[in-house]
């Protein structure tokens, strides 16, 4: 078992920064590629970003356009999402993931929730106008 909590969503004004923070604990966490994922109200979870076991290979959504960033340390049992220029649309709940998968199944399927094994709670992302 992995047990995964995030922090650091709130209420931000359009064109602000924030930096998510995924914890997790259970299980050695370099074994797990990570990603995150947001719902907003009314809408399917979709896909922001995924990185890999080692961090060494990211992945991003099309729509994140440069602004947010994916990032481990796995000395601290961690992920980030640092998102930048913020806008209404951003706003959802953001919830970090964890998989336990090859590298090569990873790259092909990182941007599916079906293949996630652990999900965290989410934080609210708010942005206003």
């Amino acid at each position: 078992q992995v047990q995964l909590v995030e922090s650091g969503g709130g209420l931000v004004q359009t064109g602000g920064s924030l930096r998510l923070s995924c914890a997790a604990s259970g299980h050695t966490f370099s074994r797990y590629a990570m990603g995150w994922f947001r719902q907003a109200p009314g809408k399917e979870r979709e896909f922001v970003a995924a990185i890999s076991r080692s961090g060494d290979n990211t992945y991003y959504a099309d729509f994140v356009k440069g602004r947010f960033t994916i990032s481990r340390d796995n000395a601290k049992n961690s992920v980030y999402l640092q998102i930048n220029s913020l806008k209404p649309e951003d706003t959802a709940v953001y919830h970090c993931a964890a998989v336990s998968a090859t590298p090569t199944y990873f790259r092909r399927s990182y941007s599916s929730s079906k293949i996630y094994d652990y999900w965290g709670q989410g934080t609210q992302v708010t942005v206003s106008s």
